[in-house]
């Protein structure tokens, strides 16, 4: 039994050290990842505003910083991490500011207004729009919340969500995805670290114990321990069988 235990301690022990190594490597290829979104993020060179004490700003305001956080916290239900908003790394290169940035994009497109002109005049749906220049509200109409064949409606969609705003938002997500993947790929290595840890405290305690000496338990009382009353109350149950 003693040697068996020894060999599930070894075996428990080199199994730990799989599972260490494996954790010292994803940790190595998450701080690569790291590396290269900061070098991306500084590359962009994309920073958020702050104000003297150290406040979220839009535009200068910190009401406009508070309605593009209330778009991502209560419209988006994003768990947004206070502590990536810090003033003194402005540069947008976590999950929450790259998110927030998106936020940022989205809300002065939602509440733009948009000029659209019609160099003649449209009938639509019983209604005739002259030839002139409007003005179209947005007021938080998404990509498929417009009427794409209203002659006013329609070509304002394509003047309020350009290219270019898909464009920033599909890269700030990939930015916000990669940034989670990394923090999740850190709680793997440290996960994998701390149970090959586990493993190895307990093999090499399985083999330190099976190193210990052992003392081997007769199956029958040996005579010397056995007083005369003992040992009358034997012989008469000897007599009796």
């Amino acid at each position: 039994m003693v040697k068996r235990m020894k060999v599930l301690g070894i075996i428990l022990a080199v199994v730990g050290l799989g599972f260490m190594v494996a954790g010292g490597v994803a940790y190595a290829k998450v701080q690569d990842g790291y590396r290269s979104l900061q070098a991306f993020s500084e590359a962009q060179n994309v920073t958020l505003s702050y104000d003297d004490q150290g406040n979220l700003t839009d535009r200068g305001t910190t009401e406009g910083a508070h309605a593009i956080m209330k778009l991502l916290q209560d419209d988006w239900k994003y768990p947004v991490v206070m502590s990536d908003l810090d003033s003194n790394d402005p540069l947008v290169n976590s999950a929450t500011e790259y998110m927030y940035q998106m936020a940022t994009v989205a809300y002065h497109t939602l509440n733009g207004t948009q000029t659209v002109t019609l160099t003649e005049a449209v009938e639509y749906e019983g209604v005739t729009y002259a030839a002139g220049d409007y003005e179209f509200n947005v007021d938080g109409r998404y990509w498929t919340a417009f009427d794409r064949a209203h002659p006013i409606e329609g070509p304002a969609r394509a003047l309020a969500w350009t290219g270019t705003a898909h464009a920033l938002i599909a890269e700030l997500g990939v930015g916000t995805v990669t940034h989670s993947t990394l923090q999740m790929g850190l709680a793997l290595a440290g996960l994998f670290a701390g149970l090959g840890l586990t493993l190895m405290l307990a093999g090499g305690g399985l083999v330190w114990v099976g190193r210990g000496r052992f003392v081997r338990v007769p199956d029958t009382i040996p005579e010397a321990f056995l007083t005369e009353s003992t040992l009358g109350e034997a012989k008469k149950e000897v007599t009796a069988v």
